[in-house]
């Protein structure tokens, strides 16, 4: 082995990228991995049309009325409720702001989708369980504000102090999973081909890209109202 190669060697070494029988120290990931990483580091950069796309795919989800995604094992339902701001950099209208319990689901709504705007803030009603948080984010780093807690069960001081952290840190869980379901379909390749063409049906109110369980929508918005 020549002095350079063996130079080399150590410096990986020193590095941590091999270990000591000259083995790479991580495996090698797929290709869905590391474009998931690179959306979560676009996330993190505060790359807002990121979360514009999560916020629009989420409403477009979430008519449905059923689980979006498991946490703890429980189903995690998501229902837009309230206020909601789509937000655009082109067109005539670039930002547009809708009031009322079922607002986001509104045809308005849909067509100013439709017409390039994508939802910047809103107002969710997360149920998990028993439990309903209601919260609001925004698209520029998913920054949770003005949330919500279910109430307490605790009757001493203490005790509701370590609940209502308890249940905050459970809510900020109940976000990474949503944005973790919308990494896993926003980097697999049936996006383009498959998830685009059916939300901007949706956006056009074509009747056949309708979700499929509208009465569930109904019910969890008369059970939570």
């Amino acid at each position: 082995m020549g002095r350079r190669e063996q130079a080399r060697e150590e410096t990986a070494f020193l590095r941590g990228d091999v270990g000591v029988d000259g083995q790479a120290t991580e495996e090698t990931r797929d290709a869905a991995e590391v474009e998931k990483d690179k959306a979560r580091e676009q996330f993190l950069r505060g790359r807002a049309y990121l979360g514009r796309e999560l916020l629009t795919w989420l409403l477009w989800k979430s008519e449905s009325g059923d689980a979006l995604t498991e946490v703890e094992g429980t189903g995690l339902v998501v229902l837009f409720a309230g206020k909601v701001v789509l937000r655009g950099i082109t067109g005539d209208v670039t930002e547009l702001h809708a009031k009322g319990t079922l607002a986001p689901y509104s045809e308005e709504v849909r067509h100013a989708l439709d017409r390039g705007l994508l939802v910047h803030t809103a107002r969710l009603r997360l149920t998990h369980g028993e439990r309903v948080f209601e919260l609001t984010l925004d698209a520029d780093f998913l920054d949770v504000r003005a949330a919500k807690l279910p109430a307490l069960m605790s009757e001493e001081e203490d005790d509701q102090l370590t609940e209502r952290l308890y249940l905050a840190e459970q809510l900020s869980g109940m976000v990474d999973a949503l944005v973790e379901a919308f990494l896993a379909e926003r980097t697999a390749r049936s996006w383009s081909k498959k998830t685009v063409p059916a939300m901007k049906a949706w956006m056009r109110g074509e009747d056949d890209a309708r979700p499929e369980a509208p009465r569930a929508l109904s019910r969890a918005a008369r059970a939570t109202a």
